[in-house]
C-alpha cells in the first residue's frame, strides 16, 4: 500500500510566507545599507580589484528586474540593464547610469516586483518558471517560481555581504 503525500493550501501558504518574508528582509537590509552609503562610498570598490558598490547595485537591480520574466509577471522595466550588469563585467567600457539613477532603478524594480508578487496565488508559486522547459519541470518540479525567489534571496544576501565593506567605521 502506498501513501500519497499531499500538501494543504495552509501548508503551501506558510511555506510561501516564510520564503517571501526572507526576500523582503533582504530587500529591507539592502535599503537600510543604501541609506547609510553616500554615492561616493557606493562608487568605491568593495575590496581591491573587486567590483564597485555601484556596479553591484546595478547588478542586483537587473537581477530583480529579470524576475518579472522568470515568474511570468511581465517584461522587465529596464531590459537594457541586463546587458550592462549581468552580461558584461564592470570594466567592459560601456557607460553606466549614475549611482542616483541606480538607486532609483533599484527602488522602482523592487516596488513593482513586490506589488506583482503580492497578487500571486499559492498554487502559482509551485508552477514552472520560464527558464525551465515543461519536460524538465516534469522531472524536476522543484524548479518552480518559488525556487527563483529562494535563489534570488541567497544571491542578494551574498552581495550584501560584499557591500557591507563600504560602510565607514
Amino acid at each position: 500500500m502506498s501513501t500519497i503525500q499531499t500538501t494543504t493550501t495552509i501548508e503551501k501558504e506558510l511555506f510561501i510566507k516564510m520564503v517571501l518574508s526572507n526576500w523582503e528582509l533582504q530587500i529591507s537590509r539592502m535599503n537600510n545599507l543604501l541609506g547609510k552609503l553616500s554615492d561616493e562610498e557606493l562608487s568605491a570598490q568593495t575590496a581591491p580589484g573587486r567590483n564597485t558598490g555601484a556596479y553591484i547595485l546595478g547588478h542586483l537591480a537587473a537581477v530583480s528586474d529579470s524576475m518579472f520574466t522568470f515568474l511570468g509577471l511581465g517584461e522587465p522595466l529596464r531590459p537594457e540593464m541586463d546587458e550592462l550588469f549581468i552580461r558584461k563585467p564592470e570594466n567592459s567600457g560601456i557607460e553606466k547610469p549614475s549611482v542616483s539613477e541606480l538607486k532609483e532603478y533599484w527602488n522602482n524594480v523592487n516596488s513593482a516586483l513586490t506589488q506583482k508578487i503580492s497578487q500571486m496565488q499559492a498554487d502559482e508559486w509551485f508552477t514552472r518558471h520560464t527558464a525551465v522547459s515543461e519536460e524538465d519541470f516534469a522531472k524536476e518540479p522543484h524548479r518552480n517560481k518559488l525556487n527563483i525567489v529562494i535563489n534570488r534571496t541567497n544571491h542578494l544576501s551574498y552581495h550584501l555581504g560584499q557591500l557591507i565593506y563600504l560602510v565607514k567605521k
